[in-house]
């Protein structure tokens, strides 16, 4: 199957999809639009990730759980929206957190676009969602997906960061050598849960002093 994505992740994870999996989810997909339902991201950012990440550049992974599902807020980019977007209460609790710790001032927009170029792999577990609809793709097919990519991401590189932020995310940490790797987790985002744990972790920095300590580039997070 011709799965447009950006080369390198076309290679990497080449054999997934051709496994019945990933073509249920397809065709999931179609049916979906066959019946007229709104779908988000756009089928274009789908896989926007990947394409703003490529699987050489890959540094840090920030695993989300679904995108967005109102109108507008996915763009393929785990946590952000796209400029003109209001960043919704988990962002706007990440940007307090990043200012907190690295006295990087919070920006005017959601769009972390930036943060990807650097070698961020921006990650949700599910790629699409229906519209007001959360989780409502959770069990089509993109988990074994993205169980896929940080399995072969944490076999394939070294002194990766992955950011696993709730309990969703850090039940994946299953899929992650800790012995080649940097797992940081902490509670969520949320509102709910960001002072249980989120405000105070100091992921941003303590991100950085690993990648500079193996010799990587760190991140500039200003955006």
């Amino acid at each position: 199957m011709d799965v447009k994505i950006e080369e390198s992740w076309k290679t990497i994870l080449n054999n997934e999809f051709t496994k019945p999996y990933f073509l249920e989810a397809v065709s999931f997909l179609k049916a979906e639009k066959a019946l007229h339902k709104t779908i988000f991201p756009p089928g274009s950012l789908i896989f926007n990730a990947f394409n703003t990440t490529p699987f050489d550049k890959v540094k840090v992974v920030l695993l989300g759980q679904d995108p967005y599902h109102g109108k507008g807020q996915a763009h393929g980019l785990s946590f952000s929206v796209p400029r003109g977007v209001r960043p919704p209460p988990s962002l706007v609790n990440i940007f307090k957190e990043l200012e907190s710790d690295t006295g990087v001032p919070i920006p005017d927009h959601g769009d972390l676009t930036n943060w990807a170029r650097q070698g961020m792999l921006l990650l949700n577990s599910c790629l699409t969602v229906r519209e007001n609809e959360p989780l409502s793709h959770s069990k089509i097919g993109w988990i074994p997906f993205t169980d896929s990519v940080i399995a072969k991401i944490s076999s394939l590189k070294e002194h990766v960061v992955f950011l696993l932020w709730g309990k969703y995310a850090q039940e994946k940490q299953s899929l992650i050598d800790r012995n080649k790797h940097l797992v940081l987790r902490a509670a969520h985002p949320s509102p709910f849960s960001a002072f249980n744990g989120f405000f105070g972790c100091r992921h941003f920095s303590q991100t950085n002093e690993y990648l500079v300590k193996h010799g990587i580039d760190p991140i500039d997070w200003s955006l």
